[in-house]
């Protein structure tokens, strides 16, 4: 069993007593980034600290030590998979999108943080949007998106949203309880906090070596417990919270999952060996056709989770 030196605290609740799950080496880690996706993982390199997967009391899972992907790592990341094309493109069918919509009545004041381009927006012409994103491209004529930081936002504009919504944004940092409180910070009292996070177990869970869920792009996987523990943290009452289906989205991703041999969807998320590695570039690109043909494959794992949770 690997082992690191110290155990870290859980980053929703403070609470010792993580459990180590698996150990990564930020050398494979980097050149999987580099030469598997042609992104430049910094922050994370070759020399950087080994890395933990912890397991908490809360049902968090986290990457310990944890470091973000920087500006430069996104810029990168987003420009030449064209990321943001993708989610505006898919907006009106993500579960994601759906779920937060539903809880949206007219006239509400919405804040949608670390946005894109503000596709969320498109689902909400009843409310008044506006969406913070500091690697965001506003569109011309499109929803207000403004590229500051959430906590500079929050000190000037506490209590004024009904709701606040962070669609696959708390997996992305190293302090989800900071970022989920300033969220709360712009709530009004009563107000909905909307959160989807990756779900442990889910859709991408099943996939070896898939970089869109390690660091530095993913930091944390979510669990229900962990939900109802960062709202407890929080002071706040749950709403709702469980998976979210898959969408068309998910459609390549949950072909590759079909194509790898049972063997290989179960074990460490992150593992070398050229069959393996081998596997993965051939099932990825039988994927593509049969996602461009026939769609969703039935039964696909749900990817995420939601978290609906009211100010006191």
């Amino acid at each position: 069993m690997p082992n690191l030196a110290e155990a870290p605290r859980c980053p929703i609740t403070g609470a010792p007593g993580s459990v180590l799950v698996e150990e990564l080496s930020p050398k494979f880690l980097t050149d999987l980034w580099r030469h598997g996706l042609g992104v430049d993982p910094a922050p994370l390199s070759a020399g950087s600290p080994r890395i933990g997967l912890w397991r908490a009391a809360s049902g968090l899972y986290f990457f310990s030590p944890a470091e973000a992907g920087g500006e430069a790592f996104y810029r990168g990341f987003y420009s030449r998979h064209g990321a943001y094309a993708v989610l505006s493109d898919h907006a009106g069918e993500r579960t994601d999108f759906l779920a937060g919509a539903a809880v949206i009545r007219p006239g509400d004041r919405v804040l949608d943080i670390g946005c894109g381009q503000g596709a969320f927006a498109s689902l909400v012409p009843q409310a008044r949007y506006t969406g913070l994103d500091l690697h965001g491209e506003p569109l011309p004529g499109g929803p207000l998106v403004l590229r500051e930081s959430l906590a500079e936002h929050a000190e000037r504009h506490p209590g004024a949203y009904d709701v606040a919504c962070g669609f696959q944004v708390l997996e992305h940092v190293a302090d989800p309880l900071g970022m989920a409180a300033a969220m709360v910070r712009c709530l009004r009292p009563g107000g909905l906090l909307v959160l989807a996070m990756p779900l442990r177990g889910g859709l991408l869970n099943q996939i070896p070596n898939c970089l869109l869920n390690l660091p530095p792009h993913h930091l944390s996987w979510w669990t229900a417990e962990a939900a109802e523990a960062l709202a407890g943290t929080l002071g706040l009452q749950v709403v709702r919270t469980g998976p979210l289906a898959a969408c068309r989205a998910h459609a390549r991703m949950a072909w590759l999952i079909r194509l790898l041999p049972p063997a290989l969807r179960s074990g460490p998320a992150l593992r070398t060996g050229w069959p393996l590695l081998l596997w993965l570039m051939l099932a990825w690109r039988l994927a593509g056709p049969l996602a461009a043909t026939l769609g969703l494959p039935r039964a696909a794992l749900p990817p995420d989770l939601l978290l609906v949770a009211r100010k006191a």
